[in-house]
Formats: C-alpha cells, structure tokens, sequence
C-alpha cells in the first residue's frame, strides 16, 4: 500500500506545474485527497482537497482560481495543476487520503519539491 507524489520542478513566477499522487494497493478513488504543503520554517498548510464519489472540491484562499485538484480514478491518480505560480507557492507538496475532506488524513505520501524563482 503506498502513495507516490511525483511532479515537482523549480519553475520561474507565473509559470506551471501539475502534481500527480498515484497509490498502489488500494482504490485511491473510495477516499477523499488532500494537498498540502510545508515551507522552510512555516507551518503545513491544506492547499486543496478533493472527495470521492461526487468529487466536490476544497481550495486554500491563498490559491483558490490558481491551483486545481482532479482525479482520474482508471489511473488511481489524483492532480494539483498549479498556475500562475508566484515565490510563495515555493514549498514541499505531499499528498494524502482521508474518509472525507475536513476528516484527519491518515495516508502520507513523501514530498515533493516546488521551487518558484527568477
């Protein structure tokens, strides 16, 4: 049973990436995903959150119209599109299940790095 986070880069202001959280060994579809990420000396924030079933989704104010979370359940695999990506998107992106969004996530996958610079 694992979660793989992948799709990480170093990007200059304004461009884009899209992150992608694979599982293996279970149907990362039945659960909700979550984004979060964690900058050098800051505290981990929630960046997005999507729900399995009607697939509802949950974005931080800081990247709400920006950032876009999907899931593609044939590939057991959920996305963060991040655009116009500004120094502050800078951190380590991990990707996690819970039940449902707003419910303990309990599945980490390791990080990925996001580096937004000129």
């Amino acid at each position: 049973v694992q979660l793989l986070a992948s799709g990480g880069g170093s990007v200059q202001p304004g461009g884009s990436l899209r992150l992608s959280c694979t599982a293996s060994g279970f149907t990362l579809g039945d659960y909700a995903s979550g984004w979060f990420r964690q900058a050098p000396g800051k505290e981990r924030e929630g960046v997005a959150c999507i729900n399995p079933k009607v697939h509802d989704t949950y974005y931080a104010d800081s990247v709400k119209g920006r950032f876009t979370i999907s899931r593609d359940n044939a590939k057991n695999t959920i996305y963060l599109q991040m655009n116009s990506l500004k120094p502050e998107d800078s951190a380590v992106y991990h990707c996690a299940t819970a039940l449902s969004c707003g419910t303990p996530y309990d599945f980490w996958a390791q990080g990925t790095q996001v580096t937004v610079s000129s």
